[in-house]
């Protein structure tokens, strides 16, 4: 079992060390605004009322960076829509921010022909590297925190249009299991959802035993992030709580995979000090334990959520062709086409990391300013 379990995460660090080296953030996209008006980024905290008493102890208090476009420090009357963009496993949103080349990347996509939107992104590196983007005693609720605590910090403190029309929901990666996730629950606040290679579709704990090699390609585990790793850690990215004091937090990065899934899906508060149940126990499957982590798999859930899927205006998926949870998104392809929920995917040519930012700038930002609800006078044709 523990073999197993080191052999996976040795794979996981291996890939993640080579996505570092071989620079995927080296001109993923050669567009440039050096001539156009240029956006803003601002960097804030916002409070979570959802994460408060999270028995890791991780802080409630979050670090969010929010893009402003070019026009909104002069049109002090106009509002905008909101795009809301979750990262990835591993890092915490300044890699993200540094990977995407946020505010030029924006700001490319406007000069070429997007329409312009506030994006958000929040920050969710916990103790174990990754919230998941779930509802947990023991990590917190992250799905109250994105759909609720942090849009409405967004809709009263800056000029958005504050209708669920004008807003949309991405992620890549572990972002990309929360944007489905999230989104699932919540099209009241949604209209449009993109989520960029998605990790954990289907979670399936007899993966931490010893599988075939032909088993694999539908992973449980969030693959290697492509950013580099963060700078040093902000109070809002790790534990300041009691719950964290003097407590093993693994190898850091992929070393907390298996943890952080089990705080997010098997949360015990009746089991210190790490407030989670593992799904296997001396080489053998805990059935129950495991029955939660297939509950928390979108390609389980989605069949529960059909009307609520079907009440968005669109739905995006994407995977690279090389991308090791290809298969998985491939299924949730099949599966949202078998409930006849409208969407569209894409499996493009390459990996989990190296096309992220291009994406971003020429699928992501135009697919939201062609879907969501701008003011009338003011949308791009």
């Amino acid at each position: 079992m523990k073999s197993s379990i080191k052999g996976l995460t040795l794979v996981s660090l291996l890939l993640f060390a080579l996505a570092f080296a071989i620079g995927p953030l080296a001109a993923q996209t050669k567009t440039s605004a050096v001539n156009s008006p240029k956006g803003s980024v601002e960097r804030i905290k916002v409070h979570g009322a959802s994460l408060e008493g999270n028995l890791e102890g991780d802080t409630p208090d979050r670090d969010v960076v929010v893009y402003l476009p070019p026009s909104y420090s002069k049109a002090r009357t106009r509002r905008y829509p909101v795009v809301y963009f979750l990262h990835g496993y591993s890092v915490g949103v300044e890699a993200y921010v540094k990977m995407l080349n946020l505010a030029d990347t924006a700001d490319s996509a406007i000069a070429a022909g997007s329409s312009e939107m506030i994006l958000v992104l929040p920050d969710a590196l916990t103790v174990y590297s990754g919230s998941m983007y779930s509802n947990s005693p023991t990590t917190g609720d992250w799905e109250g925190y994105v759909s609720h605590d942090l849009v409405a910090y967004i809709d009263s403190h800056y000029r958005t249009i504050a209708n669920r029309d004008s807003r949309g929901l991405s992620g890549h990666s572990m972002g990309g299991y929360g944007t489905m996730r999230i989104g699932m629950k919540h099209p009241e606040v949604f209209s449009a959802l993109y989520a960029m290679s998605s990790c954990c579709l289907m979670n399936n704990a007899t993966q931490m035993l010893p599988t075939p090699d032909s088993a694999r390609g539908r992973g449980n585990a969030p693959a290697p992030a492509p950013p580099p790793p963060p700078p040093a850690p902000t109070p809002s990215s790790t534990a300041r709580g009691p719950a964290a004091e003097g407590r093993g937090r693994g190898a850091g990065g992929f070393g907390n995979v298996l943890s952080a899934q089990s705080a997010a899906w098997a949360p015990n508060p009746m089991n210190p000090p790490q407030y989670f149940d593992l799904p296997t126990k001396d080489g053998q499957i805990q059935p129950v334990i495991a029955a939660k982590w297939a509950a928390n798999s979108p390609l389980v859930m989605v069949d529960q959520y059909v009307p609520s899927l079907k009440q968005y205006h669109a739905i995006a998926m994407d995977v690279g062709d090389k991308d090791t949870l290809g298969a998985s998104n491939i299924d949730l392809d099949k599966a949202l086409t078998r409930l006849g929920i409208p969407h569209t995917f894409e499996q493009y040519e390459g990996d989990h990391g190296n096309r992220v930012t291009a994406r971003f700038q020429n699928n992501l930002l135009p697919f939201f300013s062609q879907q969501l609800k701008f003011p009338e006078t003011k949308k791009k044709k």
